[in-house]
Order: C-alpha cells, then sequence, then structure tokens
C-alpha cells in the first residue's frame, strides 16, 4: 500500500469538492480547479476528506495511486492558500517591471521581453530585480516560473540572469590565463 496514496486529503471549510467518474472539480476561496484522472482510480469524498484507492497491486496502479492523492491535495491547498514562486534577477542593468498584467524584463537583450501572464496568474514586482509568480494551479506556477527562467537563465560564469529565490549556481573560474615565467 502506498504510505502517500492512503492518506486521505482533509477538505476545509469553504472547500466544495465534487467527484463525477474521473473529473474532480474544487471550489474554494480562490477559484474553482478542476482535472481529470486515470479512470481506474477510485476517487471519493467521504465526510470532509478524499479518499483515493486503487484496484489492484499492479505497478501502473501502485504509480497511479500516491499521485493522484498528491494531485488533489494539491488542488485542496491550490483553492484555499494559493502557491508562488519568487524569482530573482541578478545583472547590471537587469530589471523587471509591470505593464498591466504584464510583465517586462530588460534582462540584456537589444529590446524588452514582455510576458503575458495565462489565465489564472499574476505577476508581482515588489522590487525591480524580485518577480513573485502566484496562482491557485501549483503546475501552472511552476511552468510560468520555468519559461520566465528561461528567457535569461542564469549565466555559468557570472551568475548573470532570472533565478529563483535561494537557487545556487556555481560558477565556473574562467580563462586562467599565460603563466608568467
Amino acid at each position: 500500500m502506498s504510505r502517500i496514496g492512503k492518506m486521505p486529503v482533509a477538505v476545509p471549510a469553504g472547500v466544495d469538492v465534487k467527484v463525477d467518474g474521473p473529473v474532480v472539480m474544487v471550489k474554494g476561496p480562490r477559484g474553482a480547479l478542476e482535472r481529470r484522472f486515470h479512470p481506474d482510480m477510485r476517487i471519493a469524498v467521504e465526510d470532509t476528506q478524499v479518499v483515493v484507492r486503487r484496484p489492484t497491486d499492479q505497478r501502473l496502479h501502485r504509480a497511479l495511486h500516491g499521485l493522484t492523492r498528491t494531485l488533489v491535495a494539491n488542488m485542496v491547498h491550490g483553492v484555499t492558500k494559493g502557491y508562488q514562486v519568487e524569482m530573482e534577477i541578478q545583472g547590471v542593468g537587469y530589471r523587471a517591471a509591470k505593464q498591466g498584467a504584464n510583465l517586462v524584463l530588460q534582462v540584456g537583450y537589444s529590446h524588452p521581453v514582455e510576458v503575458v501572464p495565462p489565465k489564472g496568474i499574476q505577476f508581482e514586482v515588489p522590487a525591480p530585480t524580485r518577480i513573485i509568480v502566484s496562482g491557485i494551479d501549483k503546475e501552472l506556477v511552476g511552468q510560468v516560473a520555468a519559461r520566465l527562467r528561461a528567457v535569461r537563465p542564469p549565466d555559468s560564469y557570472k551568475g548573470k540572469g532570472v533565478r529563483y529565490v535561494g537557487e545556487r549556481i556555481k560558477l565556473k573560474p574562467g580563462k586562467a590565463g599565460r603563466a608568467v615565467k
């Protein structure tokens, strides 16, 4: 039995979970999420908990058991508290600004890079070198943050670029130069 899969997901007050076959809909104070799961997984709402069961001990079902439970837990967490990823920009002249809902990055290119947020994602710029990506869908928040990082990944020689807060970049030493005799 999967240790993660057998744990029930607690549903807090104010959150409504509906299961319609393989489709799970979660509504909460921050919004609503809907996701289709593998049809073999049995998802049920019992009292104030969501329980995920698997039909057999086949390898596929064991793998899907914990995954399904975690995805449902992420949906419940998203509609109650939401998710956010903090990013920082390092480099001389590198900065971010918000224009309406869009994010404009100036990261060493000849032109500014404008990023349009997908539906359900918000950008915050508390400082010119800090960006906060927030939303209710954990997968989408992580994907948008990865796309922002891909605009100018951290350089391995100087460390300049867009990175996650707390991310460590291992810097290469660079050229040593000619030895003096």
